[in-house]
């Protein structure tokens, strides 16, 4: 299994943790999740995927959103597809 797989499960497990509907989880949850944000993904998408995840989490009746998945996506398909065109060219 290839690194960029393992942090898939990695943000699946996260984004479980994330669903537990417990308020006081919540209080915690989002900072922490914030942090581990920005150390699973560097630079500016980090930083604002941190953002995201802190408000997601922060806020009721958001937690389904899985934001650690969209961001591995983003990270790893989309971001992917972008650089591949530029070399491409």
């Amino acid at each position: 299994m290839t690194k960029k797989y393992k942090k898939l499960i990695v943000s699946i497990v996260l984004d479980l943790i994330g669903i537990i509907p417990i308020p006081f989880i919540d209080v915690l949850w989002a900072p922490l999740s914030s942090y581990l944000m920005t150390k699973m993904y560097k630079g500016k998408q980090g930083k604002v995927a941190a953002v995201i995840s802190f408000i997601e989490e922060a806020l009721p009746f958001l937690d389904i959103i899985p934001t650690f998945t969209i961001m591995w996506f983003y990270s790893h398909v989309i971001k992917k597809e972008d650089v591949e065109e530029i070399i491409t060219f």
